[in-house]
């Protein structure tokens, strides 16, 4: 193992960061997009310093093929932009580059400072980089030229003892942004991480931060949780967390209620891991079907329904609108959310075609109002059950 040095406060020399080579980390470049190697090669013969950051050094030590590949390095986002022709700089505050090759985006971010906590958008070093990172096992960088990892925090023992473990302090990590829950949560469960009991208590006791954060950014979670292979373990940690109310409060207040629903909804989210897992190409809507179908099986007598003759149409525009309330804060694309719901009709029996009409059969107006009535009648519920 080598070392990085650096100086303290008082001038003198000390370790830094423990350097593991190729043979110590054991990661494959043939588990690298060529693309990213190409980005990082490309800012290191314009004089920049860049690594691998993040989840994906943590997949690639475990032995996994990333999905995503983020990027970090010294280069401010417009001398990026300069470099590639090929990007864009996004964000209005935090400031960052998308790269593109083809139908991929590689995230290239610049080394940020904590002089303002972890949330700040000063430029800085990455040694003060690295103590924005959430969890340990994600403040890896990794130098797939020299192929080095660099570890400031302990993160590869960490993931070799399957410890998660924060890096910004427990009483500010989840105050500077709630979101950090839900991925210690999913860290725990993909990578069978264990949290240490302040950790978990933390999180329950400061799931209610999440009412703070945007319908858009817990639908972005939500939705890698449905395009995950460990749905059902993620879903059940955010059970048991008293997290999920605040990603689907709806279900949590059936869960709550019926046992009978709790059994056959997490029974759901176990088959949609089993999917996610068989195939990667499956589209929106049908994994949708598989948190939306147990609720809609406890709207009405189906059977009754089919024998009364009421129309498919109609039936489909009432279970579209009980649906799109059931699926709050997440806003899903609408035509993935109507195929769910007529794939979920045609399983009970009701012959509602799933190809998507020009027209709709419901009509776009007012679904904001709905979400209010739905949100207090569930906190009632809650209340109620507590």
């Amino acid at each position: 193992m080598l070392y990085r040095y650096g100086s303290d406060s008082k001038g003198n020399l000390v370790k830094k960061a423990c350097v593991y080579t190729k043979d110590e980390h054991l990661i494959s470049l043939s588990n690298i997009d060529p693309d990213a190697l190409q980005i990082i090669s490309r800012l290191r013969d314009a004089g920049c310093t860049s690594y691998v950051v993040g989840g994906a050094v943590r997949d690639l030590i475990v032995g996994n093929k990333p999905k995503d590949f983020d990027i970090v390095t010294d280069a401010t986002p417009s001398k990026i932009k300069r470099v590639f022709r090929n990007s864009r700089i996004i964000g209005r505050r935090f400031r960052l580059v998308h790269v593109v090759f083809g139908n991929k985006i590689f995230e290239v971010s610049t080394f940020r400072s904590n002089a303002e906590g972890s949330v700040g958008n000063e430029f800085g070093t990455i040694e003060q980089d690295v103590l924005r990172r959430d969890f340990t096992i994600n403040a890896l960088y990794y130098d797939p030229l020299q192929e080095q990892v660099i570890d400031y925090v302990g993160g590869m023992k960490d993931i070799k003892k399957h410890v998660l473990r924060p890096v910004i302090s427990i009483d500010t990590i989840f105050v500077e942004d709630p979101v950090r829950m839900l991925r210690a949560i999913k860290y725990s469960a993909t990578t069978h991480a264990k949290m240490s009991y302040q950790l978990r208590r933390k999180i329950r006791n400061s799931a209610d931060l999440l009412s703070q954060v945007s319908p858009s950014r817990l639908t972005e979670e939500l939705l890698k949780i449905l395009n995950s292979s460990f749905a059902y373990e993620i879903v059940r940690e955010a059970l048991e967390t008293d997290l999920y109310i605040y990603l689907q409060p709806s279900a949590t207040a059936l869960i709550y209620e019926d046992k009978n629903f709790e059994k056959k909804y997490l029974e759901s989210i176990k088959q949609l891991g089993e999917l996610n897992k068989e195939a990667s190409d499956v589209r929106l809507g049908k994994k949708l079907q598989f948190i939306i179908q147990d609720f809609i099986g406890t709207l009405t007598d189906w059977n009754m329904e089919i024998q009364t003759k009421t129309s498919a149409n109609e039936l489909f525009a009432k279970t579209w609108k009980q649906c799109r309330n059931f699926v709050l804060p997440m806003n899903p694309v609408r035509k993935e959310l109507e195929f769910a719901v007529k794939a979920s009709l045609k399983a009970l029996g009701v012959n509602v075609s799933l190809k998507s009409s020009k027209k709709s059969a419901v009509k776009p107006a007012a679904e904001k109002k709905p979400a209010k009535k739905a949100a207090k009648k569930t906190a009632h519920k809650i209340e109620k059950k507590n």
